[in-house]
């Protein structure tokens, strides 16, 4: 039993400190944080559809990369409110695969992210929070996840699925 709670522990360290890690790597491209994002950690959230362990390992790992975000504090909940929230759903809908990919499961962060981080940098917008700024800011938050998850989702499935990393999730 103690063995279980040891593995679930370091599989869900290694992701939060890939995801933090990937997340300060697109922060100095100056693409993790803004209405346009494009972070390489968002991949990672396909792992929600792989292990359990990834629900915490992803929420931690935001919660670090979003510490050097430029909306602080609100950035740093909402934005982990997010990654929860969408890796909850992602693990929750884990074994509807289509062609044998969680293509459901990634497409949870592109909904999450869009919707509150989208009304987010809104209300951070000159003018102040309007339906207009929520609106193009939620649909280019989504397009910026929606990119990132499947372009490097994907791959990512592919590599967990003809490799012996899928032994690292069980």
């Amino acid at each position: 039993m103690q063995n279980k709670n040891v593995k679930f522990l370091v599989r869900g360290a290694v992701i939060a400190a890939m995801y933090a890690a990937l997340t300060y790597l697109a922060g100095v491209a100056g693409l993790a944080y803004g209405g346009v994002q494009f972070r390489f950690s968002e991949a990672l959230t396909v792992l929600a559809a792989f292990t359990p362990a990834a629900i915490p390992g992803l929420t931690i790992g935001c919660f670090l990369g979003n510490l050097g975000s430029p909306y602080g504090m609100v950035d740093i909940l909402c934005g982990t409110l997010a990654t929860l929230l969408a890796a909850l759903c992602a693990y929750a809908a884990r074994r509807m695969r289509i062609k044998g990919l969680p293509l459901l499961s990634m497409f949870f962060p592109v909904l999450f992210n869009g919707l509150i981080v989208g009304a987010e940098v809104a209300a951070f917008l000159p003018e102040g929070f309007t339906l207009y700024g929520y609106l193009a800011n939620a649909l280019w938050v989504a397009i910026g996840e929606l990119v990132v998850c499947y372009a490097g989702g994907i791959p990512l499935t592919l590599a967990i699925e003809k490799t012996g990393l899928k032994k690292f999730f069980r």
